[in-house]
């Protein structure tokens, strides 16, 4: 059995989550720089079984596509050449509102809230866990 992976791309930081092997739990796994992504998830299928990816689909209120749209149909056909492994879309509007109001709730204190990283990697498990609830 593989997992679901998750990716929360932006243009300089792609956040990153897996479920378990059973397709039960989502898990932040790490925030990568977008310019070493392919190398890191080459390297990550190599190691994990992973059977779907989904990936964030950033749309306006009015259901347009955001500006990161282009960038994110170049790296979906990058990823394209180096897995077969099947991709699905999946609306991630308000996660970066939801991430940043978990770290709050979570008590982060504010030099830890300012990590957009940790932003990423946790808005990517909110895409995972939405996909999940489905």
């Amino acid at each position: 059995m593989g997992r679901i992976l998750a990716l929360d791309f932006g243009t300089k930081r792609t956040g990153i989550a897996v479920t378990d092997e059973l397709k039960l739990i989502a898990s932040g796994l790490t925030t990568v720089n977008t310019k070493e992504l392919l190398t890191f998830l080459k390297a990550y299928f190599a190691k994990e079984s992973v059977e779907l990816i989904l990936l964030g689909e950033p749309k306006r209120l009015n259901n347009v596509a955001s500006d990161v749209e282009v960038a994110i149909s170049k790296f979906r056909e990058s990823l394209e050449k180096i897995t077969t492994i099947p991709i699905e879309r999946v609306d991630e509007r308000f996660t970066s509102k939801m991430a940043a109001q978990s770290m709050l709730d979570g008590g982060l204190k504010k030099k830890k809230r300012k990590n957009k990283a940790l932003l990423d990697e946790i808005s990517a498990t909110i895409i995972l866990q939405s996909y999940l609830y489905r």
